[in-house]
């Protein structure tokens, strides 16, 4: 009876161990997975070049290598990319608020002209109805969302103050009313406030601190990039006017074009990709603007991309879009060697921005049905 009492409670102790056991061993694998677990990107990248087409720029005979073949295989390459317009500006301001292009935008603005409203308040689809370069302060942007969120931003714009007699680098943005000085180049600087979205938004340049610290001299970003407290969680980055691909030749007699993209590329990703920051929970996307040709300008849209309402404009002037541009993804959470057919544009850009760190939809970012970057882009866990 003794043994059998004995053998009980060794049973008993035995079972309880075996429990234990189990019940850490779930605990331990639970919390494995959950380091694996891939974290949200907390630091977005994002580069804007200038006017080229999918075909001419990762074509089998691409003027950028570096970008076309060495940078696409370590990420993901967006094949059905598009611009929301011509010409440059409006796909810009696109990228940070969601507005479509208003005739003005359409035309770069090279009068910096306020705009004026044909009502006083946004449409249902977050649209600012009217004309003109400036946008009143009932319009917000990506920074705006982001500083009330807690998170930190910044834009960088090469050669950007370089040229005192046209812009100042400290919130250097034309006066209203009057010509855009930066139209005019100089081979010291080759900055254009039309690649500037920021300073069209009055919420923002109206408030010159916030101006002054949040756009600055691409110079700035060497410095940034060298710890995570100091990059911001979202930077936009606007090469020169050669550096971009825009101008072919340049007037220092440069290249320009994609030669002079791909070098820029080549100085500016190996150290935002060496960063801290990028390393951590990094994304960087490079794309265009719009499309220009081969053969003529691409005006094709894609996500039932729409106009301003009430405008009889396309917002690509002979069509509804900006053309198939393409697009390279680059993140530690990208699978190298990725290629997407999903068509994309640049509201959806923004929308999955404004996803990663929680925030509402800007204008045609919160169209029904808008597809953003998924499984087909960040496969990697």
């Amino acid at each position: 009876m003794a043994n059998r009492s004995l053998w009980m409670r060794t049973a008993g102790v035995c079972a309880s161990l075996l429990v234990l056991g189990l019940s850490a061993a779930a605990s331990t694998h639970s919390a494995s997975r959950a380091v694996r677990a891939p974290a949200k990107p907390g630091h977005i990248f994002i580069i804007v070049l200038e006017n080229q087409s999918y075909a001419r720029t990762f074509g089998p005979n691409s003027q950028a290598p570096y970008l076309a073949r060495e940078l696409s295989a370590k990420g993901a390459l967006l094949r059905k990319y598009y611009g929301i317009g011509h010409n440059s500006l409006p796909n810009y301001i696109a990228l940070v608020s969601g507005l479509a292009p208003n005739a003005a935008a359409q035309r770069d603005c090279k009068k910096f002209t306020e705009f004026v409203l044909a009502q006083p308040t946004l449409d249902e689809n977050g649209q600012v109805l009217g004309n003109g370069c400036v946008y009143p302060a009932i319009v917000p942007m990506i920074g705006d969302q982001l500083e009330m969120a807690g998170k930190s931003w910044r834009g960088y714009m090469q050669d950007l103050g370089n040229d005192k007699s046209k812009a100042v680098e400290e919130c250097g943005h034309p006066p209203l009313g009057q010509d855009d000085p930066t139209t005019r180049r100089t081979p010291a600087d080759q900055y254009a406030t039309k690649h500037n979205p920021f300073y069209y938004i009055h919420g923002f340049i109206d408030h010159r601190g916030r101006c002054v610290t949040h756009v600055v001299n691409l110079r700035h970003l060497e410095d940034d990039l060298k710890s995570v407290s100091t990059t911001p969680n979202y930077s936009f980055i606007t090469p020169n006017l050669c550096d971009d691909g825009h101008d072919a030749p340049c007037i220092d007699h440069a290249p320009g074009g994609l030669v002079q993209a791909n070098g820029f590329l080549r100085k500016w990703v190996p150290r935002i990709m060496d960063s801290p920051a990028y390393k951590a929970d990094g994304v960087l996307i490079i794309t265009f603007d719009e499309s220009s040709g081969p053969p003529g300008m691409d005006s094709s849209a894609c996500c039932g991309e729409k106009g301003l309402p009430g405008s009889s404009t396309l917002p690509g002037g002979d069509g509804p879009g900006g053309g198939v541009v393409g697009a390279v993804v680059l993140s530690p959470f990208v699978k190298p060697n990725t290629i997407s057919d999903v068509p994309y544009n640049h509201y959806s850009t923004l929308r999955w921005v404004e996803d990663q760190f929680g925030l509402p939809h800007l204008g045609y970012a919160a169209a029904a049905g808008l597809v953003t970057f998924g499984e087909d882009v960040f496969a990697r866990p």
